[in-house]
């Protein structure tokens, strides 16, 4: 990977210490700092991915999407419109001084979609889960627990509808 290229789009910020691999297309309104983003990767508009994320090769980040600091994305996710993904188990504004927070006063919690899986529009992931590969998330889902390889889920809290390929009136049992 190699070191963020000059501005050549209007209205996106793009650190320095970004690693964008080759042919990566990137909107405006964007921001991104201190992350890593594979080999042709889609950014939509309006999108933030924060330090220490990674994005792995041929992602499509749709519009209004946050990827925040302990998420990694590999190989061929679709992340749909306004998806925001949690890092911090109990945020809070202050510390137990009263002071804001600053890096020393929360602890990361990492989220891992693996190779191939399918964000809906509007979802929200909790921090510390693992979404398995080729799953599918449900527009508007929350997701609170790890996600099953191949599954289908929706709700709030997300379940298992069923697996990929299988019958919508024969569903499997996990």
């Amino acid at each position: 990977m190699t070191r963020a290229e000059p501005e050549t789009q209007p209205y996106r910020q793009i650190a320095p210490d970004v690693k964008l691999g080759k042919g990566v297309r990137i909107y405006g309104f964007t921001n991104l700092y201190g992350c890593e983003i594979g080999d042709d990767v889609k950014i939509g508009t309006f999108v933030e991915i924060q330090k220490g994320a990674r994005i792995g090769a041929r992602c499509k980040i749709s519009s209004h999407t946050f990827i925040c600091e302990g998420v990694e994305l590999e190989d061929e996710v679709f992340v749909g419109h306004n998806v925001t993904f949690i890092n911090d188990l109990y945020p809070r504004a202050t510390n137990a001084e009263g002071q804001l927070q600053s890096e020393a006063d929360w602890q990361c919690v990492p989220t891992r979609v693996k190779r191939g899986a399918s964000i809906g529009s509007g979802a929200t992931l909790l921090c510390g889960i693992t979404v398995g590969p080729g799953a599918v998330i449900g527009a508007g889902s929350v997701v609170t627990r790890d996600v099953p390889a191949e599954a289908i889920v929706a709700g709030n809290p997300a379940r298992v509808l069923r697996l990929v390929g299988q019958s919508k009136s024969k569903p499997k049992t996990l």
